[in-house]
């Protein structure tokens, strides 16, 4: 790409989005540098990705683009730290809680800064990521802004205003899926599956069916369809989540963490 890149921040998540970055060719090694607080992270992440490693927030800030990836308790004090390092660098940050305008209002009116929500299975190189800006970012950002999150997963640019939509349907939704795996595993334990093989069976299943509607472009009822025979077992299996509200369940339960993520930003 071209471009220096700064972390402040190399914890699980940024961490697993510098794997992306590097994996994925968008930077070498020597165009990193990351700012992280503790010398047993440097030497970890040192060692693990060969890049720059300092305790300098204001050093990692002077990059082309830099990845506000702390925890959002530090941010504020991150913000402060780097504001007078600030120019035209493209600002992503990871936090969540902080918005556009409170995020303009710590670095500076005229930051070029993106808002983007990852999610937890960025670790396993398959995030959901959403990223969303103002007129301050050109087309041009966004799109770099993009391909580097689609090297951990998929990325796609939102309206601020969904931006607590997002929250409900891929922020917190990974846990509501490990749940769905958890309850799958436990009745194929109770029909006699062993532990370990009911959880790599349910997971896989999982996986396989996410991938059929990311793949296929089909929309989900039409492949529920496809496997529901005619008295079969499947269509008995989803009558009893019907009978069960599996969807009324599941819809609260997004627009319950949607509301949340409402609240705590103070909407």
């Amino acid at each position: 790409m071209g471009k220096r890149i700064g972390f402040i921040g190399a914890g699980n998540m940024g961490s697993a989005m510098l794997a992306g970055i590097l994996g994925a060719g968008l930077a070498r090694a020597d165009e990193v540098i990351a700012s992280v607080r503790s010398e047993e992270t440097a030497g970890r992440i040192r060692d693990k990705y060969g890049i720059e490693v300092t305790h300098d927030n204001r050093r990692a800030a002077e990059a082309s683009i830099v990845f506000l990836a702390v925890k959002p308790a530090q941010l504020p004090g991150v913000c402060d730290e780097i504001r007078e390092t600030i120019g035209d660098q493209l600002i992503i940050s990871v936090a969540a809680g902080f918005d556009l305008k409170k995020l303009h209002a710590a670095l500076g009116q005229d930051a070029h800064i993106i808002r983007s929500m990852p999610n937890t299975p960025a670790m396993a190189g398959e995030a959901m990521s959403a990223l969303c800006t103002d007129d301050k970012v050109n087309d041009q950002e966004k799109t770099t802004a993009v391909r580097l999150f689609e090297s951990f997963g998929k990325a796609e640019l939102v309206a601020e205003d969904l931006m607590d939509a997002v929250t409900g349907v891929s922020g917190s939704s990974p846990a509501f899926i490990y749940m769905i795996i958890e309850a799958m595993a436990d009745a194929a334990v109770a029909e006699g599956m062993p532990r370990r093989q009911a959880y790599v069976f349910a997971a896989q299943s999982v996986l396989g069916s996410a991938k059929m509607v990311l793949e296929t472009g089909k929309h989900p009822g039409e492949l529920k369809d496809a496997v529901t025979s005619p008295a079969g077992t499947t269509i008995e299996g989803c009558a009893a989540l019907e009978r069960d509200g599996m969807r009324a369940a599941m819809i609260d339960a997004v627009r319950t963490a949607a509301r949340k993520s409402r609240e705590m930003s103070g909407k």
